[in-house]
């Protein structure tokens, strides 16, 4: 079991240990203590490049929409609710995906944390492309 989560983290870790060369708790990973430590930083990175994203995306429409108020109004309102509709079904997938894994256990924090990470770095890529020339 134990060889299992640190397979998946190191997997998990692929994109953001490519991307930072900075040391990080990712780095020679050889128990589950660190392997939960490294779960949580790309869960953490990852949410703050959705945030990010995010954020970006709404600059864009604002540059984008600046000269009417209303569609600007409009596509706020639809960015918003989509990304609330996205946060539900995120955290019901990945209630799925930690199954039968025990809540409170070092393994279920570790298989739910690397999938907010992969379901945060994939939504962050789509909002990034909305809006794109």
């Amino acid at each position: 079991m134990k060889s299992i989560f640190l397979a998946l983290a190191l997997i998990a870790t692929g994109v953001h240990a490519a991307e930072d060369t900075d040391n990080t708790p990712c780095d020679g990973i050889e128990n589950d203590k660190q392997t939960l430590e490294c779960a949580t930083y790309n869960k953490t990175t990852a949410e703050q490049l959705l945030k990010d994203n995010y954020q970006s995306l709404l600059e864009r429409m604002g540059s984008t929409y600046a000269s009417n108020k209303s569609q600007l109004a409009d596509i706020t309102a639809r960015l918003k609710d989509a990304q609330q509709k996205w946060e539900k079904l995120r955290d019901a997938d990945c209630a799925v995906d930690t199954f039968p894994a025990v809540n409170g256990s070092k393994g279920y924090a570790i298989q739910q944390n690397d999938c907010l990470a992969r379901m945060s770095d994939e939504r962050s890529e789509f909002l990034e492309s909305i809006g794109q020339e």
